[in-house]
Protein backbone atom coordinates (compact mmCIF):
# COMPACT_ATOMS: atom_id res chain seq x y z
CA UNK A 1 0.00 0.00 0.00
CA UNK A 2 2.85 2.36 0.63
CA UNK A 3 4.50 1.84 -2.72
CA UNK A 4 1.11 2.43 -4.59
CA UNK A 5 0.56 5.55 -2.28
CA UNK A 6 4.02 6.52 -3.01
CA UNK A 7 4.19 6.02 -6.83
CA UNK A 8 0.54 7.66 -7.05
CA UNK A 9 3.02 11.00 -4.90
CA UNK A 10 5.41 10.87 -7.69
CA UNK A 11 2.90 10.55 -10.57
CA UNK A 12 1.09 13.72 -9.42
CA UNK A 13 4.43 15.86 -8.54
CA UNK A 14 5.72 14.73 -12.04
CA UNK A 15 2.48 15.96 -13.20
CA UNK A 16 2.12 19.28 -11.19
CA UNK A 17 5.78 20.26 -12.48
CA UNK A 18 4.81 21.06 -15.73
CA UNK A 19 3.96 18.20 -17.53
CA UNK A 20 0.73 19.44 -20.27
CA UNK A 21 -2.49 17.60 -19.37
CA UNK A 22 -2.40 15.93 -23.27
CA UNK A 23 1.11 14.72 -22.48
CA UNK A 24 -0.23 12.69 -18.90
CA UNK A 25 -3.08 11.33 -21.09
CA UNK A 26 -0.77 9.91 -23.34
CA UNK A 27 1.16 8.50 -21.04
CA UNK A 28 -1.76 6.70 -19.04
CA UNK A 29 -2.58 5.78 -23.02
CA UNK A 30 1.03 4.18 -24.37
CA UNK A 31 0.21 0.45 -22.71
CA UNK A 32 -2.98 0.11 -24.25
CA UNK A 33 -1.37 1.84 -27.65
CA UNK A 34 1.32 -0.70 -27.57
CA UNK A 35 -0.68 -3.31 -27.38
CA UNK A 36 -2.83 -2.50 -29.80
CA UNK A 37 0.17 -2.02 -31.97
CA UNK A 38 1.10 -5.64 -31.47
CA UNK A 39 -2.19 -7.55 -32.08
CA UNK A 40 -3.95 -5.63 -34.21
CA UNK A 41 -2.25 -2.64 -36.47
CA UNK A 42 1.22 -4.85 -37.00
CA UNK A 43 -0.46 -8.00 -38.22
CA UNK A 44 -2.65 -6.37 -39.84
CA UNK A 45 -0.12 -4.66 -42.22
CA UNK A 46 2.18 -7.13 -42.48
CA UNK A 47 -0.65 -9.91 -43.57
CA UNK A 48 -1.11 -6.96 -46.39
CA UNK A 49 2.65 -7.11 -47.37
CA UNK A 50 1.99 -11.55 -46.94
CA UNK A 51 -0.97 -11.05 -49.89
CA UNK A 52 1.48 -9.52 -52.15
CA UNK A 53 4.27 -11.78 -51.22
CA UNK A 54 4.62 -15.64 -52.79
CA UNK A 55 5.17 -17.01 -49.15
CA UNK A 56 4.19 -20.35 -48.68
CA UNK A 57 6.28 -23.78 -47.74
CA UNK A 58 8.63 -23.61 -50.17
CA UNK A 59 9.07 -19.71 -50.07
CA UNK A 60 9.18 -19.74 -46.12
CA UNK A 61 12.43 -17.78 -45.82
CA UNK A 62 13.05 -16.38 -49.60
CA UNK A 63 9.76 -15.04 -49.97
CA UNK A 64 9.77 -11.79 -52.32
CA UNK A 65 7.11 -9.60 -53.28
CA UNK A 66 5.45 -10.76 -56.65
CA UNK A 67 2.44 -8.25 -57.30
CA UNK A 68 -1.09 -8.71 -57.46
CA UNK A 69 -0.46 -12.52 -58.46
CA UNK A 70 -1.91 -13.77 -55.07
CA UNK A 71 -5.24 -11.96 -56.01
CA UNK A 72 -5.36 -12.77 -59.50
CA UNK A 73 -5.38 -16.19 -58.90
CA UNK A 74 -8.09 -15.75 -55.78
CA UNK A 75 -10.46 -14.09 -58.40
CA UNK A 76 -9.55 -16.68 -61.02
CA UNK A 77 -10.64 -19.74 -59.03
CA UNK A 78 -14.20 -21.07 -59.28
CA UNK A 79 -13.83 -22.53 -55.60
CA UNK A 80 -13.94 -19.13 -54.16
CA UNK A 81 -17.36 -17.51 -55.69
CA UNK A 82 -18.65 -21.56 -54.70
CA UNK A 83 -17.71 -20.68 -50.65
CA UNK A 84 -18.43 -16.91 -51.07
CA UNK A 85 -22.61 -18.50 -51.73
CA UNK A 86 -22.15 -21.11 -49.07
CA UNK A 87 -20.79 -17.68 -46.27
CA UNK A 88 -23.35 -15.59 -47.53
CA UNK A 89 -26.33 -18.34 -47.24
CA UNK A 90 -24.39 -19.71 -43.73
CA UNK A 91 -24.60 -16.04 -42.65
CA UNK A 92 -28.08 -14.88 -43.34
CA UNK A 93 -29.76 -18.01 -42.33
CA UNK A 94 -27.92 -17.85 -38.45
CA UNK A 95 -28.47 -13.81 -38.68
CA UNK A 96 -31.86 -14.25 -39.26
CA UNK A 97 -32.33 -16.87 -36.58
CA UNK A 98 -30.36 -15.47 -34.50
CA UNK A 99 -32.48 -11.81 -34.31
CA UNK A 100 -36.03 -13.90 -34.32
CA UNK A 101 -35.30 -16.08 -31.97
CA UNK A 102 -33.93 -13.25 -29.54
CA UNK A 103 -35.96 -10.85 -30.04
CA UNK A 104 -39.25 -13.05 -29.51
CA UNK A 105 -37.52 -14.50 -26.09
CA UNK A 106 -37.10 -10.97 -25.45
CA UNK A 107 -40.29 -10.06 -25.66
CA UNK A 108 -41.18 -12.96 -23.18
CA UNK A 109 -38.61 -11.64 -20.83
CA UNK A 110 -39.66 -8.52 -20.37
CA UNK A 111 -43.33 -9.37 -19.59
CA UNK A 112 -44.07 -10.73 -15.83
CA UNK A 113 -43.22 -14.01 -15.93
CA UNK A 114 -42.50 -16.73 -12.88
CA UNK A 115 -39.16 -17.43 -12.54
CA UNK A 116 -38.04 -15.22 -14.72
CA UNK A 117 -34.06 -14.72 -13.38
CA UNK A 118 -33.36 -18.71 -13.51
CA UNK A 119 -35.13 -18.56 -17.24
CA UNK A 120 -33.26 -15.62 -18.50
CA UNK A 121 -30.05 -17.65 -16.76
CA UNK A 122 -30.88 -20.91 -18.41
CA UNK A 123 -31.40 -18.97 -21.89
CA UNK A 124 -27.62 -17.10 -21.17
CA UNK A 125 -25.72 -20.23 -21.13
CA UNK A 126 -25.37 -20.98 -24.87
CA UNK A 127 -23.24 -17.65 -24.97
CA UNK A 128 -21.37 -17.93 -21.87
CA UNK A 129 -19.92 -21.36 -22.60
CA UNK A 130 -16.65 -21.53 -25.15
CA UNK A 131 -17.27 -22.11 -28.49
CA UNK A 132 -15.21 -24.98 -28.71
CA UNK A 133 -17.14 -26.96 -25.86
CA UNK A 134 -20.23 -26.29 -27.48
CA UNK A 135 -18.91 -27.10 -31.00
CA UNK A 136 -17.38 -30.57 -29.63
CA UNK A 137 -20.67 -31.28 -27.88
CA UNK A 138 -23.19 -30.60 -30.74
CA UNK A 139 -20.85 -32.77 -32.71
CA UNK A 140 -21.16 -35.70 -30.49
CA UNK A 141 -25.25 -34.92 -30.93
CA UNK A 142 -24.84 -35.37 -34.53
CA UNK A 143 -22.91 -38.95 -34.84
CA UNK A 144 -24.86 -41.12 -37.04
CA UNK A 145 -25.20 -43.50 -34.22
CA UNK A 146 -25.56 -42.74 -31.03
CA UNK A 147 -25.97 -39.04 -31.22
CA UNK A 148 -28.88 -38.10 -29.21
CA UNK A 149 -30.40 -36.24 -32.35
CA UNK A 150 -30.59 -39.52 -34.04
CA UNK A 151 -32.00 -41.34 -31.14
CA UNK A 152 -34.66 -38.83 -30.75
CA UNK A 153 -35.31 -38.84 -34.33
CA UNK A 154 -35.86 -42.92 -34.45
CA UNK A 155 -37.34 -43.13 -30.94
CA UNK A 156 -39.95 -40.90 -30.90
CA UNK A 157 -40.54 -39.18 -34.20
CA UNK A 158 -40.15 -43.29 -35.96
CA UNK A 159 -37.99 -41.82 -38.78
CA UNK A 160 -34.25 -43.21 -40.08
CA UNK A 161 -31.17 -41.75 -38.98
CA UNK A 162 -29.95 -38.99 -40.47
CA UNK A 163 -26.51 -38.72 -41.95
CA UNK A 164 -25.73 -35.92 -40.14
CA UNK A 165 -22.03 -35.41 -40.55
CA UNK A 166 -21.67 -37.81 -43.92
CA UNK A 167 -23.45 -35.52 -46.32
CA UNK A 168 -22.55 -31.85 -47.70
CA UNK A 169 -26.20 -30.33 -46.72
CA UNK A 170 -26.77 -32.72 -43.55
CA UNK A 171 -23.54 -31.06 -42.32
CA UNK A 172 -23.79 -27.40 -43.18
CA UNK A 173 -27.22 -27.77 -41.80
CA UNK A 174 -25.29 -29.30 -38.71
CA UNK A 175 -23.06 -26.46 -38.42
CA UNK A 176 -26.19 -24.09 -38.92
CA UNK A 177 -28.55 -25.69 -36.10
CA UNK A 178 -25.22 -24.99 -33.82
CA UNK A 179 -24.42 -22.08 -34.26
CA UNK A 180 -27.95 -20.53 -34.08
CA UNK A 181 -27.79 -22.29 -30.54
CA UNK A 182 -24.71 -20.28 -29.47
CA UNK A 183 -25.68 -16.79 -31.08
CA UNK A 184 -29.22 -16.34 -30.10
CA UNK A 185 -28.04 -15.13 -26.56
CA UNK A 186 -26.38 -12.34 -27.63
CA UNK A 187 -29.24 -10.58 -29.55
CA UNK A 188 -31.89 -11.24 -26.72
CA UNK A 189 -29.63 -9.76 -24.56
CA UNK A 190 -29.24 -6.66 -26.30
CA UNK A 191 -33.16 -6.73 -27.26
CA UNK A 192 -33.89 -7.10 -23.59
CA UNK A 193 -31.92 -3.77 -22.99
CA UNK A 194 -33.35 -2.22 -25.61
CA UNK A 195 -36.97 -3.14 -24.05
CA UNK A 196 -35.78 -1.86 -21.11
CA UNK A 197 -35.32 1.42 -22.18
CA UNK A 198 -38.61 1.86 -23.68
CA UNK A 199 -41.16 4.32 -21.81
CA UNK A 200 -44.17 2.72 -20.67
CA UNK A 201 -46.17 5.49 -21.54
CA UNK A 202 -46.20 4.93 -24.82
CA UNK A 203 -47.25 1.69 -25.04
CA UNK A 204 -50.67 3.03 -22.46
CA UNK A 205 -50.96 5.81 -25.08
CA UNK A 206 -51.30 3.37 -27.85
CA UNK A 207 -54.04 1.22 -25.41
CA UNK A 208 -56.30 4.74 -25.51
CA UNK A 209 -55.99 4.94 -28.85
CA UNK A 210 -57.01 1.18 -29.03
CA UNK A 211 -54.20 0.19 -30.63
CA UNK A 212 -53.59 -4.11 -31.15
CA UNK A 213 -50.85 -6.07 -30.13
CA UNK A 214 -49.20 -6.11 -33.53
CA UNK A 215 -49.61 -2.47 -34.17
CA UNK A 216 -47.94 -1.42 -30.83
CA UNK A 217 -44.89 -3.73 -32.15
CA UNK A 218 -44.54 -2.24 -35.10
CA UNK A 219 -45.48 1.43 -33.74
CA UNK A 220 -43.17 1.84 -31.08
CA UNK A 221 -41.56 -1.62 -30.36
CA UNK A 222 -39.52 -2.04 -33.81
CA UNK A 223 -39.03 1.70 -34.46
CA UNK A 224 -37.30 2.54 -30.79
CA UNK A 225 -35.29 -1.23 -30.73
CA UNK A 226 -34.18 0.01 -34.21
CA UNK A 227 -31.21 1.96 -32.61
CA UNK A 228 -30.21 -0.74 -30.62
CA UNK A 229 -30.29 -3.73 -32.78
CA UNK A 230 -28.93 -2.13 -36.24
CA UNK A 231 -25.49 -2.18 -34.42
CA UNK A 232 -26.02 -5.91 -32.37
CA UNK A 233 -26.75 -7.10 -36.36
CA UNK A 234 -24.06 -5.23 -37.80
CA UNK A 235 -21.60 -6.99 -34.76
CA UNK A 236 -23.94 -10.57 -35.31
CA UNK A 237 -23.07 -10.72 -39.28
CA UNK A 238 -19.88 -9.88 -38.90
CA UNK A 239 -19.12 -12.54 -36.16
CA UNK A 240 -21.39 -14.67 -38.20
CA UNK A 241 -19.40 -14.33 -41.75
CA UNK A 242 -15.84 -15.25 -39.73
CA UNK A 243 -17.06 -17.96 -37.50
CA UNK A 244 -14.46 -20.58 -37.79
CA UNK A 245 -15.13 -22.21 -35.04
CA UNK A 246 -18.25 -23.83 -35.39
CA UNK A 247 -17.41 -25.00 -39.21
CA UNK A 248 -13.89 -26.04 -38.49
CA UNK A 249 -15.01 -28.33 -35.12
CA UNK A 250 -18.42 -29.36 -36.12
CA UNK A 251 -17.69 -30.33 -40.13
CA UNK A 252 -14.55 -31.97 -38.94
CA UNK A 253 -12.07 -29.23 -40.92
CA UNK A 254 -14.72 -29.03 -43.81
CA UNK A 255 -16.01 -32.92 -44.13
CA UNK A 256 -17.31 -34.21 -46.37
CA UNK A 257 -14.29 -33.46 -49.00
CA UNK A 258 -14.23 -29.94 -48.43
CA UNK A 259 -18.30 -29.47 -49.05
CA UNK A 260 -18.47 -26.95 -46.04
CA UNK A 261 -16.29 -24.62 -46.39
CA UNK A 262 -17.12 -20.49 -45.59
CA UNK A 263 -14.55 -18.07 -46.43
CA UNK A 264 -13.16 -18.08 -43.15
CA UNK A 265 -12.75 -21.62 -42.88
CA UNK A 266 -11.29 -21.60 -46.22
CA UNK A 267 -8.84 -19.09 -45.59
CA UNK A 268 -7.69 -21.33 -42.37
CA UNK A 269 -7.11 -24.84 -44.59
CA UNK A 270 -4.97 -22.64 -47.13
CA UNK A 271 -2.82 -21.28 -44.93
CA UNK A 272 -2.73 -24.13 -42.29
CA UNK A 273 -3.38 -27.53 -43.52
CA UNK A 274 -1.97 -26.70 -46.96
CA UNK A 275 0.97 -23.71 -46.22
CA UNK A 276 -0.25 -21.19 -49.13
CA UNK A 277 0.40 -18.02 -46.72
CA UNK A 278 0.92 -15.52 -49.73
CA UNK A 279 -2.37 -16.81 -51.20
CA UNK A 280 -4.25 -17.27 -47.62
CA UNK A 281 -3.49 -13.45 -46.56
CA UNK A 282 -4.68 -12.54 -49.65
CA UNK A 283 -7.69 -13.84 -49.83
CA UNK A 284 -8.20 -12.83 -45.93
CA UNK A 285 -8.04 -9.04 -46.97
CA UNK A 286 -10.95 -9.33 -49.58
CA UNK A 287 -13.05 -10.94 -46.97
CA UNK A 288 -11.65 -7.79 -44.74
CA UNK A 289 -12.74 -5.52 -47.50
CA UNK A 290 -15.92 -7.15 -48.24
CA UNK A 291 -16.70 -6.71 -44.47
CA UNK A 292 -15.57 -3.04 -44.62
CA UNK A 293 -17.75 -1.97 -47.05
CA UNK A 294 -20.71 -3.98 -46.19
CA UNK A 295 -20.52 -1.92 -42.48
CA UNK A 296 -20.23 1.47 -43.74
CA UNK A 297 -23.18 0.47 -46.35
CA UNK A 298 -25.24 -0.97 -43.84
CA UNK A 299 -25.23 1.24 -40.87
CA UNK A 300 -25.63 4.22 -43.38
CA UNK A 301 -28.58 2.95 -45.17
CA UNK A 302 -29.92 1.96 -41.76
CA UNK A 303 -29.29 5.47 -40.12
CA UNK A 304 -28.72 3.68 -36.82
CA UNK A 305 -26.41 6.36 -35.50
CA UNK A 306 -28.87 8.77 -36.62
CA UNK A 307 -31.34 7.32 -34.85
CA UNK A 308 -29.73 7.59 -31.39
CA UNK A 309 -29.42 11.01 -31.32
Amino acid sequence: MKTLRGLIGHLTQFYSEGISPNAFAYILMAPAIIVMFGVVIYPFFYNLVLSFSNMSLRHFKDWHIIGFRQYAQVFGEKVLYTVLLKTVVWTFVNVVFHVTIGVLLALLLNRKLFGKAAIRTLLILPWTIPQVIVALTWRSMFNYEYGALNLFISQYIHMAPVEWLGKPLEAFSACIITNIWLGFPFMMTIALGGLQSIPQELYEAADIDGASGWQKFWSVTAPLLKPVMIPAITLGIIWTFNNVNIIWLVSNGGEPSDQTHILVSYVYKAAFNLYRYGYAAALSMVIFSVLLIFSLLFLKRSRAAEAAY
